[in-house]
This record gives C-alpha cells, structure tokens and sequence, in this order.
C-alpha cells in the first residue's frame, strides 16, 4: 500500500514538474519571439550605419584638418547665400543629398507611400495601409562623429542646420519654423551620429498626436516613439536575418533623451543603453557590403481616434561609410542652453522602461 502511495505521489509530482516544465517552455518561447522582433527592428535601425570596413575606419584620420575642426558642420562648397535655409540644410553637410533610386553614401527622402502603418480601422480590421505624405519636411541630415556623445546637438552653436535657419530669421523670414531632429547615438572607440532633421513652417495643429507628443512628457513620449524599418538593398543574408520589414518603440527598447528648445524638440536615441543593441554592433561590424535602408519615424497610435497613423518624418540611408562623418570637437563648444518657454521646453535623460507583453502586431 505505501509502495503504490509512493508510486502515485512520484507520478503526481513528476506530471506537475512536466506541467511547471511546459509553462516555463511557454513563457521562454515567448520571450525569445520577442527577443527575435526586438533584434531585428534595431538591426535594421543601424546596420546601414555601420556596414564598413576596417579601411574605411582608418581613412578618418587622414582627412584634411579644415574638415575635421569646421566650426560649421558644413561640406565644402556649400552655398551660404542661398535665399532658403531648408535648401542651404539639405545640401550641406558632409553626406550627401543622393538620388533616391541610384545615390550612394548619402542620403535620400522615401515617399510615405512606401511604408505601411496603421490605418482608420486598424483596430477593429487590423488593416494596415500607406502612410501617405510626411507630416514635417525633411530639413538636412549629419553624420556625425565625436571623441564623447553628442547630446542636445540642435543647441549647439555650431550645428550647420540651426545656424541656417537662425539667418534667416534675422532676416525676418521663417519665424515661425520648428525642427524635430531624431539623433541615433553609435558607441565605439570614436561616437558617431547620424542625426535626421525635420522641419514645419506651420504650427502643429494642438490637439493632434504630434503635438501631443512635442509637448507632453517623457513617460508619453516613450510609450508612442515609433520607427519603422524597409531593407532596399543589400546582401541576402541580411534580408535572411532580419526580413524586410519591422517596426519597434524606441523609447520602450532603449534609453530616448528628449530635448526641447523654444522652436526645437531633439530626441536622442541611446544605442550603447541596450545590450541587445550592443550584440547588434558587433554583428554588423562583421560585414563589409554596404546596405541601403528607409527609416520612417512617428507617433504611435494607440486609440480609436488616433488612427490613421502618419510618418512625421523619413530618410533613405544609402551605403553610407564611416569614413564620411565630420568631426566634431565637444572639448570647446559649449551649448546654448535653450530659455523656457510655457515650462513645456525641458531637457530631460529617461531610462527606458521594460517592453511590456504586447502582442505580434505593429
């Protein structure tokens, strides 16, 4: 009798340790798809930022010292009586404004149409559908490096793009204009950024999802950031590994600075602040061919009423190499430090929270 209570009790607790082993099995499985979607959206946010070689690294520091100390993060060449500032912003810089289909280390601006996001019935149809046009229009991008990270560029007295727009309101044109800029901070030996600007003449409607966003705070801000990803070119085994296509919040996989000015908000995306995205560089370091990707920014929406989703913003990074970046000298600018306006224009550093469970959707 106590041998076949014995017998029944060793069955009863090893079906509940094959029970408990199941859940466990369930739970991991769960963590690593999620493991997987968050790899690949921040794979395909950097990889084409850093798919160079070791001679490309090295050309950087037989690059001319007029470019290396510019004290206007300008290209040589660059027309400084143009009667625009967007124009003077786009053209200038060290990468350059390329063809959209056919340009090579720069950069280009991808119609909305390419990517798709939420549309009016997402949640009732789990429809999605073409962005349509940017909300902002791109204003310029920079490729960036530095001996420390480059925070808060947009304040900084030598930052090309400001500076632009800065003449001309003194001449009294563009008075209105506000610039959204999204810098993605790269580690390594020397700090790189790639900083995207986008720009409005006109004020953000008050109350739509954008303005919410530039005005609300940080806890907001990281639970909407949003970047959508689409591979346009590159080897096989790229494509293989991470798809086509991903989408991921930023601000709840990473550490998001969000900085914001008088006619500014900056966000600053923190790559080094995951490990996950670290592993991510150490991968793309091993490859020398050179990708070209689409990157689309936005606020997620996440009620009835915020639907259709728009892109406020996108840029085509086409095979860009390291070795393009302009050198900035953080040991002697000093920023200007941006005076409050309605206390809405904070600086503020926040640590990500933990992604929450969330199902497979964009």
């Amino acid at each position: 009798m106590n041998d076949c209570g014995d017998g029944l009790r060793l069955r009863q607790g090893h079906h509940n340790l094959s029970s408990g082993n199941s859940r466990k099995s369930l739970g991991n499985g769960r963590r690593e798809r999620k493991f997987r979607k968050l790899i690949s959206s921040l794979y395909n946010s950097i990889s084409g930022l850093l798919y160079i070689s070791q001679l490309k690294q090295k050309q950087n520091k037989h690059r001319s010292s007029d470019t290396e100390h510019a004290g206007i993060w300008s290209k040589s060449g660059a027309d400084d009586t143009t009667t625009d500032w967007r124009d003077e912003a786009i053209n200038g810089g060290s990468l350059k404004h390329v063809d959209l289909h056919t340009g090579s280390n720069g950069w280009a601006s991808p119609p909305g149409d390419l990517f798709s996001l939420r549309g009016q019935h997402y949640f009732t149809k789990k429809q999605k559908c073409p962005s349509g046009s940017w909300i902002l229009q791109p204003a310029g991008v920079d490729w960036l490096r530095s001996a420390t990270k480059l925070d808060n560029v947009l304040a900084r007295p030598d930052n090309r793009v400001m500076h632009a727009l800065k003449k001309a309101q003194s001449q009294g044109k563009d008075l209105k204009t506000f610039v959204l800029a999204v810098n993605l901070q790269v580690p390594g030996r020397d700090h790189h950024s790639a900083v995207f600007y986008f720009s409005t003449d006109d004020p953000i409607p008050s109350g739509s999802l954008l303005h919410r966003f530039v005005d609300g705070d940080d806890s907001f801000r990281n639970q909407r950031f949003k970047i959508v990803n689409r591979i346009v070119k590159g080897p096989w085994i790229v494509k293989a590994a991470v798809g086509n296509y991903s989408a991921c919040l930023l601000g709840r996989a990473l550490t998001c600075n969000y900085h914001r000015g008088p006619n500014y908000l900056e966000i600053d995306v923190d790559i080094g602040s995951s490990a996950i995205a670290n592993a991510i560089l150490h991968l793309a370091l091993g490859y020398v061919t050179a990708v070209t990707i689409d990157m689309g920014f936005l606020v997620e929406a996440q009620a009835e009423d915020e639907l259709p989703e728009r892109l406020f913003g996108a840029v085509r990074v086409c095979q860009m190499e390291m070795s393009s970046a302009t050198f900035v000298d953080t040991t002697s600018s000093k920023k200007v430090v941006p005076s409050k306006v309605n206390n809405h224009h904070n600086q503020s550093r926040v640590r990500a929270s933990k992604p929450e469970d969330e199902d497979d959707d964009d």
